[in-house]
């Protein structure tokens, strides 16, 4: 498991400790080491009971970690699932205990201040410079491809959809019954692939973006690092922050982010293109296609 913000110093000083404990302190301590995921959403009867121990034990476990007492030790591994730090199992556990523990306005807090957060993190890290470059690029294009896999398949398709209200050849791929791969395979220097997926990985992004950059198309690149594998090969790279308590990565500075690069990429098209976007709702309205309250 990945406990990228569970903290390895108290896990580690635990492992190293092991023989100098006693055999019941010994126990507890090998079963935060071996079930960290755990340790978050639950009580210590509940750790306690699982770790076949005294409650009091792992009080003694959590200040032998130099904890004053059992709570301070848990809110350490419950920040690391809050801030997605562990598995997404243990993250689905964890907001299972939430509902358990009647904590649902805590939930509801976490949530808005977690998406506040996300956007202000990845708006601070992303200059006005960089955002203009990259539009600049989308708008020079031949073509512009947009590609996101699992949730950010829809991200990526809203972008296209959006876009394809004034303006033509802005393609969602994979088009259905083919594949990323097949998609670009004519594309070239001329065009540009905005690419989407946070970590874990998606192989077909990483790959359609390695195959994409070999044959010269420029690279937008929206991942959660600065070091995620599409951001490295981007001509234009940006973070987006994707923390959140739930068990999915949050979606919402990536959507924000990308609204952005479609107000800049607008802001410098064509006078042509605001009068497109004007006749394309025209004729919506005109088919019907929108509910009119006529009360």
């Amino acid at each position: 498991m990945n406990y990228t913000n569970v903290p390895d110093s108290v896990l580690k000083a635990l492992s190293s400790d092991l023989d100098e404990l006693t055999p019941q302190l010994r126990k507890a301590a090998h079963f935060v080491v071996e079930n960290p995921e755990k340790i978050g959403f639950s009580t210590v009867r509940e750790i306690a009971e699982a770790a076949d121990v005294k409650p009091n034990t792992m009080v003694r476990m959590a200040r032998q970690a130099g904890f004053e007492g059992y709570d301070e030790f848990r809110e350490r591994f419950r920040e690391a699932i809050r801030s997605g730090g562990s598995s997404l199992s243990g993250r689905a556990t964890w907001l299972q205990g939430v509902r358990k523990r009647g904590e649902m306005g805590h939930l509801y807090a976490e949530m808005a201040e977690s998406a506040l957060r996300n956007i202000e993190a990845t708006f601070a890290a992303t200059s006005e410079v960089e955002m203009q470059a990259a539009a600049q690029a989308i708008w020079e294009s031949r073509n512009v491809f947009t590609l996101g896999a699992g949730v950010n398949n829809a991200n990526a398709n809203n972008f296209s959809y959006l876009a394809s209200t004034g303006m033509t050849d802005f393609h969602a791929i994979p088009r259905p019954g083919s594949t990323s791969v097949d998609d670009l395979a004519w594309a070239d220097e001329r065009d540009s692939l905005i690419a989407i997926t946070c970590s874990p990985y998606r192989t077909e992004v990483v790959e359609a973006v390695q195959i994409a950059k070999s044959q010269g198309v420029r690279i937008i690149a929206l991942s959660d690092s600065p070091v995620s594998p599409i951001i490295r090969a981007a001509e234009f790279g940006f973070v987006v922050s994707t923390e959140t308590p739930q068990f999915f990565p949050s979606s919402v500075s990536t959507i924000a982010l990308l609204e952005t690069l479609l107000s800049f990429v607008i802001a410098m098209s064509s006078e042509e293109v605001a009068r497109r976007v004007e006749q394309f709702h025209k004729r919506r309205h005109q088919l019907g296609l929108y509910h009119e309250d006529l009360t």
